[in-house]
């Protein structure tokens, strides 16, 4: 049986486009070092924090329903496999619920037992709980 990957699911006042739109301004929610575009199929991007950084490709788009970003390069600083996530995707679906939207996040290979997981889901329920629902719905993110 294989293990499930992180994931992760929030309830926003925002519009589907609205939470489409907005998980893709990284700097504002999740990494202030950002460089790139996140939006549209193709676009690439970098996140930093000191000196781990991820390298992302977006490789899936449907605008207010889905974005698919995988990790094409990484170097993640605090771990052994400094590559651990590469070859990963990190998949956003987005869902209209009972006049809610619904956000999930999936890591797909970021499963228990690689060695960031127990960091790593900490990280993301962080950003995606706390950092991303507060910019969602209509106030400041916090990015580190």
């Amino acid at each position: 049986m294989s293990k499930p990957d992180y994931t992760c699911t929030i309830q926003s006042t925002a519009s589907a486009a609205d939470a489409y739109d907005k998980i893709a301004r990284v700097s504002e929610w999740w990494a202030k070092d950002f460089e790139g575009k996140a939006h549209d199929l193709g676009d690439t991007f970098t996140v930093r924090f000191g000196e781990t950084f991820v390298d992302f490709e977006i490789t899936e788009a449907v605008p207010s329903r889905r974005v698919v970003w995988s990790v094409t390069d990484c170097h993640l600083e605090w771990i052994a496999d400094k590559t651990e996530w590469t070859g990963t995707r990190v998949a956003w679906d987005i869902e209209s619920v009972n006049g809610a939207t619904a956000v999930t996040i999936t890591h797909h290979g970021l499963v228990p037992g690689v060695e960031c997981y127990n960091d790593c889901e900490e990280g993301w329920n962080g950003h995606v709980q706390n950092s991303l629902l507060q910019f969602l719905n209509g106030g400041k993110g916090m990015p580190e």
